[in-house]
């Protein structure tokens, strides 16, 4: 990040709210080793609201800055003025940039016209991409420097324009997918925001839930010194297992031998009230610590000649069998996991549609998910019959599957000491009711972490991990899900102030908040301790749950480095090598 640190900067002195405090990014050091003069706005109350621009939004689009970066040849497309009324982060006017990454990756930055505090914040995008998502930040509820202009915003598609696994049949659009564009799309956005202001960011932020926690954690591990601050939410770092064996495994469960599924969307309420139940769930029917219920769906097996009712409900044998299976994970012939999670029992009511179809003849979301993995984006070469059916739960099929796949996709490497190092900070997170990705793959990741980087007390240094019970994947389910984690990192990197907790709220359909309730870092969880209303975040106090601090997978894999594979095009051939980029 450093090659423009001295390029398109103008004469003396800084002065940026939100911008004290070490840093370890690449562009807060550009900005500590160059002297730049910065021109505020003044608000209609006189006080300064930030760093004014330094030319006129149109004339970014005249600007050539095809070679301003080595190495990441771009073009800026259009810039257009966009009306606080239409921005859907906040009340603040913006220049809306739009761009092309060499070859094809597509991304939009939004730079404030008031308000802007030298910071930069880069969001990810869900499920393949295929699409710039920079209209939302999944963990930002209530974040008044976002709403305020505070950040210049960024997003790409990831380098393709479809949301299907089409694009890796391409071997330099599954790189960019798989690790490049994120880290291409900082240092352009770098170049243009210097262009704008006439100066870099001070300090630089990710934010992505899903396939966007997976790009959040790529940074993480392969560009240490892209961002200061990092969120990643419902990670999908586990990429290739989780695409191939994890929802094979549950799609195989529900359609049991090929037939009609034999749970679906009708059957979630009652199953869940007899989990509630089961797992001695308290009166708000929200089990705070998932992990160490395990209760047995043998428990509820209908009797012989019992026909199952709302007010009696029960079992058939292929449905125990069916929901063992889903709770257990998927597993090889010797019992050893494929993918290193399962999904929790209250989870249930979040099934409908990914793991369960409508009716016992419908698809579900996870047969989908599986097809365009193994029909584009493992293979070297296109496999276009092949579907959930055909992922065989053998050691020998795990093994060539992530000999093809985990190099490229994956994000599972667990030494993080160059970010550490950098000074980055990491706020990972993860509904307890997830039912895309089980959020126990993320709780055995920063165990990981934790043994990788010297214990849990030197990670907690520079990243925690918080588990939101009831939370569906990266939103909704029956837990407060929506708070602001991104206030938290900026305290963080700037303040030195390492968030204790999180608090998340329930908002009803009109913005009022209905509930909040705190979440603590892992592996603590909170409980009820006053008696105090369920609803009321003061009624809590941090337990630590021995079934999270003692987790332990008998997994195939394993959490290590030097898996990553890095591709390139030498002298007309494309040429795949080991190492980080």
């Amino acid at each position: 990040m450093a090659t423009l640190a001295t390029a398109l900067l103008l004469g003396t002195g800084v002065s940026v709210a939100l911008a004290a405090g070490a840093t370890g990014s690449t562009w807060a050091s550009a900005a500590s080793t160059t002297s730049v003069t910065t021109t505020s706005v003044t608000s209609t109350s006189g006080t300064p609201s930030g760093i004014a621009p330094a030319l006129p939004c149109a004339g970014i689009a005249a600007q050539d800055l095809a070679a301003a970066v080595p190495g990441v040849p771009f073009e800026i497309t259009s810039a257009t003025e966009l009306a606080a009324s239409a921005n859907t982060f906040g009340d603040w006017a913006a220049c809306d940039v739009k761009g092309v990454i060499a070859p094809q990756i597509h991304f939009e930055i939004k730079l404030p016209e008031t308000g802007w505090q030298a910071n930069y914040l880069q969001v990810g995008c869900g499920g393949l991409c295929g699409s710039t998502s920079v209209n939302n930040a999944p963990a930002s509820a209530g974040c008044v420097p976002l709403t305020s202009g505070a950040f210049a915003v960024a997003s790409s598609d990831e380098g393709h324009y479809q949301g299907g696994g089409l694009f890796s049949t391409d071997p330099t659009l599954r790189a960019d997918f798989g690790y490049k564009s994120d880290h291409l799309l900082a240092r352009a956005a770098e170049a243009i925001i210097k262009v704008y202001y006439g100066q870099p960011a001070a300090h630089t932020y990710f934010d992505g839930c899903s396939q966007g926690g997976h790009q959040a954690l790529t940074e993480a591990q392969r560009y240490p010194t892209d961002f200061d601050g990092v969120i990643a939410g419902a990670p999908a770092n586990n990429f290739t297992a989780l695409n191939t064996f994890s929802h094979a495994w549950t799609a195989q469960s529900v359609y049991l031998d090929g037939g009609p599924a034999t749970i679906t969307n009708a059957d979630l309420a009652d199953l869940h009230k007899a989990v509630l139940k089961g797992c001695g769930a308290p009166a708000d029917g929200i089990i705070a610590d998932p992990l160490s219920c395990t209760w047995d769906p043998a428990a509820i097996r209908c009797a012989a000649g019992q026909t199952p009712t709302s007010a009696d409900y029960c079992l058939t044998a292929d449905q125990v069998t069916t929901l063992r299976r889903i709770y257990a994970g998927p597993t090889d012939e010797n019992g050893r996991l494929l993918y290193p999670g399962y999904q929790l029992r209250g989870s249930e009511l979040n099934w409908a549609g990914i793991i369960t179809p409508a009716t016992a003849t419908g698809g579900s979301g996870d047969i989908s998910f599986v097809r365009e993995t193994l029909r584009y984006q493992i293979f070297d070469s296109p496999q276009p019959t092949l579907t959930y059916k055909d992922v065989k739960f053998t050691k020998a099929y795990y093994t060539q599957v992530m000999a093809l796949g985990e190099g490229m996709y994956d994000a599972t490497d667990p030494d993080l000491s160059a970010f550490r190092k950098a000074g980055g900070k990491l706020i990972l997170w993860h509904g307890l009711g997830d039912q895309h990705i089980p959020a126990v793959g993320t709780m055995a990741y920063y165990k990981a972490v934790q043994k990788a980087t010297g214990g849990a007390e030197a990670t907690s240094a520079f990243a925690r991990l918080f588990l939101l019970p009831g939370v569906a994947h990266c939103g909704g389910g029956q837990g407060p899900n929506t708070f602001d984690a991104l206030t938290a990192v900026t305290d963080w990197v700037t303040k030195g102030e390492a968030p204790s907790s999180l608090t998340t709220k329930s908002v009803d359909g009109g913005g009022n908040t209905t509930a909040t309730r705190p979440v603590y870092p892992f592996p603590y969880v909170a409980t009820n301790t006053t008696g105090g209303p369920a609803d009321d975040a003061s009624s809590y106090t941090p337990v630590r749950s021995g079934a999270e601090a003692d987790l332990k997978l008998n997994w195939l894999g394993s959490f290590r480095s030097g898996y990553e594979t890095v591709g390139n095009w030498v002298k007309g051939r494309w040429v795949v090598t080991r190492g980080k980029a």
